[in-house]
């Protein structure tokens, strides 16, 4: 009970402060660092040299990507039967294909789960950076009407490169190889344990509202996929497969997550709608507290 508070508190109280003006705009930038450079790399040296590898474990790297290939298919069908433009069609994938897997998804998976299964998280939220890193700047790319569609691979590498997180789990894969981890355990763990507050925080700081109404349809295709098609098409794979237990449980659960709050981000760098997806983002987040839930109650009766 104490967890799920603690995400009401968080994310209510980072709204508010915003919404009234007590923070300066743009906070959230502040913290997201404080996540991105710290607290998630903490996550991955803690956890991912204590995995045990196994086939299974390729299944969280698949419904990363099962995720995105379906949301790929769903937008191309959905975006040609309303006839929209490449700019809108490159902003409804980058709103449905990649799940808030760690800002919101660690902090759930601890509350519903526990925090011993955020290794498992872990593979997914590095498979859905490269993801975001890679074809999600393609296909920013492609909407971007002053970029004229064209793709420069050497951006792209540095992006994946230089991003933290991605820096941390290679660490996390390759130092425990040469050194002894274990004396930074403590260490690392206070640095973990700052993902769920700060993480919900600025989730809240973010959320807006505002012109919801005028791109409601758009809105709703977008969340249908993500909340409910998404963690459906990994489910179901996971069962064909005979995949279960909590590889299955976490990666369904991940892949149930609303749209992932970087995203908005690179939409505002390329000249996309950035805000149809911030609307995407807090809406699917309120949305996302009962749908997984739900979700939840499904993968105890399936997957254990």
């Amino acid at each position: 009970m104490d967890n799920f508070i603690m995400i009401a508190v968080c994310i209510t109280t980072g709204f508010l402060l915003r919404k009234y003006n007590v923070v300066p705009a743009g906070s959230h930038k502040g913290i997201n660092v404080w996540l991105l450079y710290l607290a998630l790399p903490a996550v991955s040296l803690r956890y991912i040299p204590k995995i045990e590898w196994s086939v299974q474990m390729l299944f969280p790297m698949a419904s990363t990507i099962i995720v995105w290939i379906g949301s790929w298919f769903f937008i191309r069908y959905y975006a040609n039967y309303r006839h929209y433009g490449q700019r809108t069609r490159s902003s409804l994938e980058l709103a449905s294909g990649y799940s808030n897997t760690s800002f919101l998804g660690f902090p759930l998976i601890i509350a519903y789960f526990g925090e011993q299964y955020l290794s498992i998280a872990v593979i997914c939220d590095q498979v859905l950076f490269i993801l975001l890193s890679t074809a999600g700047i393609v296909a920013a790319i492609k909407g971007d009407r002053s970029s004229g569609g064209n793709v420069e691979i050497k951006m792209i590498l540095k992006k994946l490169i230089t991003f933290p997180p991605f820096i941390g789990c290679m660490s996390a894969l390759i130092l425990p190889n040469f050194i002894d981890l274990a004396p930074a355990e403590s260490f690392l763990s206070k640095l973990t344990a700052t993902i769920a507050p700060l993480a919900l925080f600025t989730v809240g700081l973010q959320l807006n509202f505002n012109g919801w109404k005028k791109q409601l349809p758009q809105i709703s295709m977008s969340s249908f996929y993500k909340l409910i098609i998404a963690p459906i098409l990994v489910l179901v794979i996971a069962l064909i497969i005979g995949i279960k237990g909590k590889v299955a449980a976490i990666s369904v659960f991940e892949a149930s997550m609303p749209t992932f709050i970087t995203a908005s981000v690179v939409a505002e760098q390329f000249n996309l709608n950035s805000k149809l997806i911030n609307l995407i983002v807090g809406i699917g987040i309120l949305i996302s507290f009962v749908s997984t839930g739900i979700w939840v109650l499904v993968i105890n009766q399936i997957l254990f």
